[in-house]
């Protein structure tokens, strides 16, 4: 069962383009969002301590990236960012910094959250995770690694409620209890689809088989230019996709499965046969 959970936002200096810092109710932890032109000049002693930090940038087709490190003083680890990236030693750029700081963290506690932390993104695939390499072996008990884990629960939360989903998977899939209630399917011809409608917009789940032809007629363009740029990067292989895929609507997801423009609230179904539309037009009754 979720519990309800306070997020305390605080505007340091009174508008949210500039510092923030986010405390969740009953946590000994810290977030701190910062802009990269802040960086050098904050004479907050927090952002001095040990702990993780995420750098978020925009990558030159407009896709997200993120670095995920860790420091025993983050202020001095990001400022060598900025140096190695005027030196021509990183080739990407950040924009804005959140770190995560907390009470009694130290170098081997940082080194295990790092590594999850960059675990968890690359599961999720929302972002380009530029992270190369982490300590993958770290020796700590058993105790320990069950506080990091509940740690780790607060800054998905927490760095959530900051607008960065890179922690956040696209769909919650549960092995342990399946279900197949809210799914959607397409079974059309050589198409043979599974969605689901999501707060963000609607999902093509891992394993979809698309149909191969399209209608470059009725195709919207960018549609066409996505289906090409996945299959490009193999996020659909051999017509079948391989990770969830999130689109803006139902119907731009029955597009890019079918190759043709369609209505998605009448060609989305569930199991029993009925479609999005009745789905949807009952539920608003």
């Amino acid at each position: 069962m979720a519990y309800g959970k306070t997020i305390e936002l605080y505007l340091v200096n009174g508008t949210a383009d500039s510092l923030v810092t986010a405390e969740l109710s009953n946590w000994n932890g810290k977030a701190i969002k910062i802009p990269r032109l802040e960086v050098q000049s904050c004479t907050r002693d927090d952002i001095t301590q040990a702990g993780v930090y995420f750098l978020f940038c925009k990558e030159d087709d407009d896709t997200d990236s993120v670095y995920i490190g860790e420091s025993e003083n983050v202020k001095d680890r990001l400022i060598q960012h900025i140096r190695d990236y005027h030196a021509d030693n990183e080739a990407y750029y950040w924009t804005t910094a959140v770190i995560f700081i907390g009470r009694d963290l130290n170098k081997t506690l940082i080194r295990y959250l790092e590594n999850r932390l960059v675990e968890i993104a690359k599961s999720c695939k929302r972002y380009k995770i530029l992270t190369k390499n982490t300590y993958q072996n770290t020796v700590m008990k058993e105790s320990d690694i069950a506080v990091m884990e509940e740690f780790i629960d607060d800054i998905k939360v927490v760095i959530n409620a900051l607008g960065y989903k890179v922690l956040e998977p696209l769909v919650q899939h549960n092995p342990t209890n399946p279900s197949d209630d809210d799914l959607l399917y397409i079974n059309t011809g050589a198409a043979k689809a599974t969605g689901k409608t999501t707060t963000e917009g609607f999902v093509v789940l891992q394993g979809s088989i698309i149909n191969q032809k399209t209608n470059s007629n009725s195709l919207n363009a960018r549609i066409a230019n996505l289906r090409e740029k996945w299959i490009s990067e193999e996020k659909v292989k051999d017509l079948a996709t391989t990770e969830d895929l999130l689109f803006s609507s139902s119907s731009a997801a029955a597009d890019f499965v079918l190759g043709y423009s369609v209505s998605g609230p009448r060609a989305w179904k569930d199991k029993n046969g009925k479609s999005l539309k009745e789905i949807e037009a009952e539920n608003n009754e």
